[in-house]
C-alpha cells in the first residue's frame, strides 16, 4: 500500500467544462501521467447533466442524427489522430463522393457553385463564366481579381472587406457570407480574414491574388477534386455511428474523473493551490486548472484572480444557433437531391441558413428508401429566428423546404435542438485579443484556458487546443515534482 507521504505527493489537476476541448485536456493529461509514470489526479467538472457540448447524435429506429457539428476536417489532424489513439480508427468514414457538390440560393432556386470554387474565389475561370450564379459583370469582375494589386500592409481586414476588394461585391453576397460566414454564423463586415481564413491573406502576400494562389496550390498538391463544387467535401469525416462516438469514447476513458452539474461560480488561491467552488458549495481543491468553458464563462471565473484577462474574454462576443433534423420518405421528394447540401445567402432574406441531407453525406446515416435532411437557423444575421418559438422554428424550416425542394409532405420526425451562445465570433482584431489574453494567462500560476473562443472553432481546433493546455499544465506539475 502506498505510505501517506506518498499519497501527499499526487498532484491534481482540474479541467473546467465537458466540451471536447475538456475532454480532450483531461484524457491528454492522464495520457501524460500514464506514460511519465507520475501519479496525478484529474477531475473534469461540467455545469451540465451531459458532456460532449455540441458533439450529440440521436441513434433511432436505423437513423443517426446529429444535432451539431456532423464532421470534421481530415486535413488538421489531430482529431483523427486522437480518434485513433481511443481505438476509433477503424469506425472514421469519409464523405459519399457521389453527392459531393454544393448548391446555394439564388432568386429562390438552386444553383451550384461553379466547379473549384473554394469558399472565396475559384481556381479556374471557366466553369466560373458558365455559371448561372453570377451576372456578367460580377463574373468580369472576377476575371479582373489577378490584376488587382496586393494590399501592403498587415493590418486586419474583414471577410467582407477582403472578399470585395479582390473580388467583388457579387462574390461576397453569393459565395463568400453564405459559405465562409455560415460556417461562424458571422456577420462579414465584423469576421476577421486573418483569424478565420488566414490562407487566403497568405496567398494574396504571395502571389499577388488568390486566383493564382489556388491554382498554385492546385498544381502542388496535383488535385484530384476539380469536379467538386464549394467546400472540399473529401476532406470531411465522421463516424460510423455519428460524431458523439468521439465524446463518448472520451468519457468511458475518464470514467469517475467526471464530475456534472458541477457548476463553477468561484476561483481562487489557497496556499500553493486553486480552490474551485460550485454553484451547490462544493470545493474542489487542484495544484493545476485548465478552463475549457465558453469565454464568458471564463472570464467570470477569472476576474477575481486575472481582471484584465477576465475583460479581454468578455470582449469575444457568441451567437446562438439551432438545427433542425428532418426524416422523410425518398418518395416525399420531387426530385432526389443531388448534392450534400445548399447554403443561403442572406441577400435572399429567408429563414434559414443553410440545409443538408445527411443520409446523403454519409453511408449509414439512415434506412434504406428514408432521407434524413436538417437545417440550420440563426446566426448574428438571423437572431430573430433565435426568439421564435420551437413550433415557429420548425414552421419556418418546412415553409423554406416547401419552397426551395418542393417538399409539401410532413416529415415523418422532426427533432428541434437550440444552441444558445455557442458559436464564438472572431471579429477583425481577434487574433490580437487572443494574443494578450494568451500573454496574460501565461503569467498565472499552474493555470491555462482552452476551447473554440480562442485559435479556431472547429472539432480538431478544439482538441488541439484542450491537448496544448494539458501540455503545458503537465509540465508545470512535473517539475515541481
Amino acid at each position: 500500500m502506498p505510505s501517506t507521504n506518498a499519497k501527499s505527493q499526487i498532484k491534481r489537476a482540474a479541467v473546467v467544462g465537458g466540451g471536447i476541448a475538456g475532454l480532450s485536456a483531461a484524457y491528454r493529461l492522464r495520457e501524460l501521467a500514464a506514460t511519465r509514470e507520475i501519479p496525478l489526479e484529474v477531475t473534469l467538472l461540467e455545469r451540465g447533466d451531459r458532456v460532449g457540448g455540441p458533439l450529440e447524435t440521436i441513434r433511432r429506429d436505423g437513423f443517426v442524427i446529429e444535432t451539431g457539428a456532423d464532421s470534421f476536417l481530415s486535413e488538421k489532424l489531430w482529431a483523427a489522430e486522437l480518434a485513433r489513439r481511443l481505438g476509433l480508427g477503424a469506425e472514421l468514414i469519409s464523405t459519399r463522393e457521389i453527392y459531393r457538390r454544393t448548391f446555394v440560393v439564388r432568386a429562390g432556386r438552386l444553383v451550384a457553385i461553379p466547379a473549384g470554387f473554394s469558399l472565396l474565389a475559384p481556381a479556374h475561370l471557366g466553369p466560373v463564366f458558365r455559371s448561372p450564379l453570377f451576372s456578367i459583370l460580377g463574373k468580369l469582375r472576377i476575371a479582373l481579381e489577378p490584376f488587382i494589386p496586393a494590399r501592403k500592409d498587415d493590418a486586419d481586414e474583414s471577410l467582407e472587406s477582403f472578399v470585395t476588394r479582390r473580388l467583388g461585391r457579387e462574390v461576397l453576397e453569393r459565395v463568400a457570407q453564405p459559405l465562409a460566414g455560415g460556417i461562424y454564423t458571422a456577420d462579414p463586415r465584423r469576421l476577421s480574414i486573418a483569424a478565420t481564413i488566414p490562407r487566403f491573406v497568405e496567398m494574396e502576400r504571395r502571389y499577388g491574388s488568390v486566383i493564382k494562389g489556388l491554382r498554385a496550390a492546385e498544381q502542388a498538391s496535383a488535385a484530384k477534386n476539380r469536379d467538386v463544387s464549394g467546400a472540399r467535401w473529401s476532406m470531411f469525416q465522421s463516424f460510423k455511428a455519428g460524431m458523439a462516438s468521439l465524446p463518448e469514447a472520451l468519457t468511458a476513458k475518464l470514467g469517475g474523473s467526471i464530475r456534472k452539474s458541477a457548476d463553477i461560480v468561484a476561483m481562487s488561491r489557497e496556499g500553493a493551490r486553486w480552490r474551485l467552488v460550485t454553484s451547490a458549495g462544493d470545493a474542489t481543491l487542484a495544484d493545476a486548472v485548465i478552463v475549457t468553458a465558453p469565454a464568458y464563462a471564463a472570464a467570470r471565473i477569472l476576474s477575481p484572480v486575472a481582471p484584465r484577462a477576465a475583460n479581454l474574454l468578455g470582449q469575444i462576443s457568441y451567437a446562438s444557433a439551432a438545427t433542425v433534423n428532418l426524416t422523410f420518405k425518398e418518395s416525399d421528394f420531387p426530385a432526389p437531391p443531388e448534392a450534400f447540401g445548399f447554403v443561403v445567402p442572406a441577400i435572399e432574406r429567408r429563414k434559414i441558413i443553410a440545409g443538408s441531407f445527411s443520409s446523403l453525406k454519409f453511408e449509414g446515416r439512415a434506412p434504406n428508401g428514408a432521407v434524413l435532411a436538417r437545417a440550420f437557423v440563426g446566426g448574428v444575421l438571423q437572431t430573430e429566428m433565435m426568439r421564435s418559438s420551437d413550433d415557429e422554428i420548425v414552421a419556418a424550416v418546412r415553409d423554406e423546404f416547401r419552397t426551395l425542394l418542393a417538399i409539401i409532405a410532413t416529415p415523418q420526425t422532426v427533432d428541434l435542438r437550440r444552441w444558445p451562445d455557442s458559436m464564438p465570433q472572431y471579429e477583425v482584431g481577434h487574433l490580437s485579443r487572443v494574443a494578450e489574453i494568451e500573454k496574460l494567462v501565461a503569467e498565472i500560476p499552474a493555470f491555462a484556458i482552452a476551447g473554440a473562443a480562442y485559435r479556431g472553432v472547429g472539432i480538431p481546433d478544439c482538441v488541439r487546443s484542450g491537448e496544448q493546455a494539458a501540455d503545458r499544465i503537465f509540465d508545470a506539475l512535473a517539475s515541481d515534482s
